[in-house]
């Protein structure tokens, strides 16, 4: 059994994100981008670059291309931080929120349909395993 789990994992990750980016493809939004922006609004906004691609546990090379974009579509801004010149401060424009409820919609409404059928205990179940993967693979750095 153990030896299924990543692979289980992966392709229900791959699944998820293949099917939201091409629910999110008329929007002009990718998964990745949902996501970036979904940090951000539960992170706080007002995080720094570093601070957000800490929360999402990637490259600051990365987060910045993605935030290059969604800043493009005019979704979120950039700005100064009061304490420190070089830092910017994230935060989502009013279009920027009113999409995130169109997105967020949308994501909702496949999560529901990739969690049909399976019990709410059994989902809370496995969100304690990823928990302790998680907390496991910290260990690890």
């Amino acid at each position: 059994m153990k030896d299924q789990f990543p692979f289980a994992v992966a392709r229900v990750t791959r699944r998820w994100r293949k099917l939201l980016d091409e629910r999110l493809k008329d929007l002009g939004v990718t998964q990745a981008r949902w996501t970036t922006m979904v940090y951000l609004q539960e992170g706080g906004e007002g995080l720094t670059q570093r601070e957000l691609a800490g929360l999402m546990a990637i490259e600051n090379p990365t987060l910045v291309r993605l935030l290059d974009s969604l800043e493009q579509q005019g979704l979120i801004e950039r700005r100064a931080c009061p304490n420190d010149r070089r830092a910017r401060r994230l935060h989502l424009t009013d279009p920027g929120r009113e999409f995130m409820e169109v997105l967020t919609d949308r994501a909702n409404m496949l999560r529901d349909e990739m969690l049909e059928g399976v019990d709410e205990g059994d989902i809370a179940v496995a969100l304690k395993v990823f928990h302790r993967i998680m907390e496991n693979g910290e260990k690890q750095k």
